[in-house]
């Protein structure tokens, strides 16, 4: 079929994910061409004191999202989006959302990005032995139980932003098992929620005088291609008011966005990973088997078929690249030169390449917020250089892009140091890797592992969204039998072009060189921090 039958024909597959400043709809074939989008951008609300999104703007949004992908499709192929095979959708991960028994909100949606929850975070982590950082939804629910919120008694269910979109649409209390990881602790043999764990707060809960039992109103887990429920007559309401849309699609578990991102750049295989690289930067390294250890820089949740990974994340990246780079705009115009600014970043980071593999001495912290890997409780970027230093264009933008990946490198450092993590390939997206060969050269150098680009770049996150659920319409209904990595590798990405850069070993010394004075810096920052 051509793609307007296939649209025709309710041949096609969609995925929809909620990002923080954008909501997006792909629509695809089976192969995962891309055959339409429509997106949705939004913003969240300090109100308060807690980070939300209201719950009309989630679903205005949806809907909207929606609309416009229907416009497209109609644009480009003169025909109605009526029926669709399966769907999906992914959002933020982490967060907050309570309901009681008649599934009324009980509190405004408290996202990922609400940090009021360090005591309880901590409680957790050390009665666990797991960490347990401040997104998590177990740790907004014990920090609600420890400030006595009146809603704690009527809580029947508690869910992530995709399970809670994925229930109205489905009728189904169920969720993926890597957005399931950041709400709660998950056993990699069963892939499941860890029992021991569950019992733990279970008692912290009752000690507490709060009789929930976790399990009670925690979604069901699913795994990659279970059966999650169906679009009901509801649910189409929901996302297509006008009516127009069937009900009866296949709707694939709902993941979060940690999850479609390691389905969009093949990375759900053991021994591979991506990093992510923009505004923050983060490294997603799927394991053979969980940590020995716990550590407070390394978050563990699972792929989207329940393998453990080890998640490092960094609060910054190119915030302050951007930054200097604007400064040095401004100062061409100044003397009256027009700047196209694409091109000065692309001459900037190839100039970067000239440096000295060290930096020649000279040290960036670019926190713009605060960092948790280093310890550094908010932002204060500094610049440092020796008096001997070699100060010149080169060796300053690429110190700027060393930093960018500095606290990555320091929590990736502990995996291979302490847990001996090995790790064969690492897949990066994301703007810093738009210079050809230059952040991915310097990134193959920090984590000393080679670094894939790929060709196939698809539409991030909605674009895996859609691609698991294209997997849940064939392990469903074609008694499909391959593994989610197998699918990938020589189903979706079977053609897709790799530029891979193996790690140079003068630059890989170089790198730690930079970083063990980054690591000796680090009293500096936070010096400035208390003092400036």
């Amino acid at each position: 079929m051509g793609e307007k039958e296939i649209i025709e024909n309710g041949e096609a597959i969609l995925g929809i994910e909620f990002g923080s400043t954008r909501i997006k709809a792909v629509l695809i074939d089976e192969s995962a061409k891309v055959l339409s989008t429509g997106d949705f951008e939004w913003e969240n609300h300090l109100e308060k004191g807690f980070w939300t999104y209201h719950e009309d703007e989630i679903w205005n949004g949806l809907q909207t999202c929606f609309a416009n992908l229907k416009v497209d499709i109609k644009d480009k192929y003169d025909v109605e989006l009526k029926n669709v095979k399966s769907l999906g959708i992914s959002a933020m991960m982490h967060g907050y959302l309570a309901f009681d028994k008649n599934g009324k909100m009980l509190v405004p949606f408290r996202t990922w990005r609400n940090s009021n929850t360090t005591e309880a975070a901590k409680i957790l982590s050390e009665k666990l032995q797991y960490n347990i950082p401040e997104r998590w939804s177990i740790a907004h629910l014990y920090q609600a139980v420890l400030s006595g919120e009146d809603h704690i008694d009527k809580i029947d269910y508690i869910t992530t932003l995709a399970g809670y979109i994925h229930w109205k649409l489905t009728g189904e209390r169920v969720l993926g098992v890597g957005d399931a990881s950041g709400m709660f602790p998950i056993d990699s043999k069963t892939k499941d929620y860890n029992e021991q764990k569950i019992k733990i707060c279970n008692n912290l809960l009752k000690d507490k005088g709060v009789n929930i039992e976790l399990k009670n109103i925690l979604p069901k887990v699913k795994q990659a291609g279970e059966n999650a429920g169906y679009l009901t007559k509801e649910g189409t309401k929901l996302l297509d008011p006008t009516g127009e849309l069937m009900e009866g699609a296949i709707v694939a578990p709902p993941e979060g966005d940690a999850g479609t991102g390691m389905v969009a750049t093949n990375s759900v295989k053991i021994k591979t990973g991506n990093v992510s690289a923009g505004t923050s930067v983060f490294a997603m390294i799927v394991l053979e088997k969980e940590l020995e250890d716990y550590y407070s820089q390394i978050d563990m949740v699972t792929t989207p078929d329940g393998n453990p990974v080890a998640m490092v994340h960094a609060n910054n990246c190119t915030s302050d690249i951007n930054a200097w780079v604007n400064i040095i705009k401004e100062s061409m115009e100044t003397y009256g030169i027009s700047v196209d600014v694409g091109k000065l970043y692309t001459a900037l980071f190839n100039k970067s390449l000239e440096g000295d593999s060290d930096c020649g001495g000279l040290l960036s912290y670019g926190f713009i917020s605060g960092e948790n890997i280093m310890e550094c409780s908010t932002g204060r970027p500094m610049y440092v250089r020796g008096e001997n230093a070699n100060f010149n264009i080169a060796n300053f933008m690429r110190s700027h892009i060393y930093t960018a990946f500095g606290a990555l490198k320091v929590g990736m450092d502990i995996l291979k140091e302490r847990e001996s993590i090995d790790v064969e390939t690492i897949y990066g997206h994301g703007g810093i890797f738009k210079t050809p060969g230059v952040a991915q050269r310097f990134l193959a150098a920090a984590i000393d592992t080679p670094v894939s680009l790929m060709s196939t770049a698809g539409e991030g996150g909605p674009w895996g969204m859609a691609i698991l659920a294209a997997y849940a319409f064939k392990k469903q209904k074609m008694d499909y039998n391959k593994s989610l990595d197998i699918y990938l590798e020589y189903e979706i990405f079977v053609e897709s072009q790799k530029q891979v850069i193996t790690p140079d070993k003068e630059e890989v010394e170089g790198f730690k060189k930079y970083i063990e004075n980054y690591k000796k810096g680090i009293d500096v920052e936070k010096k400035a921090i208390e003092l400036l």
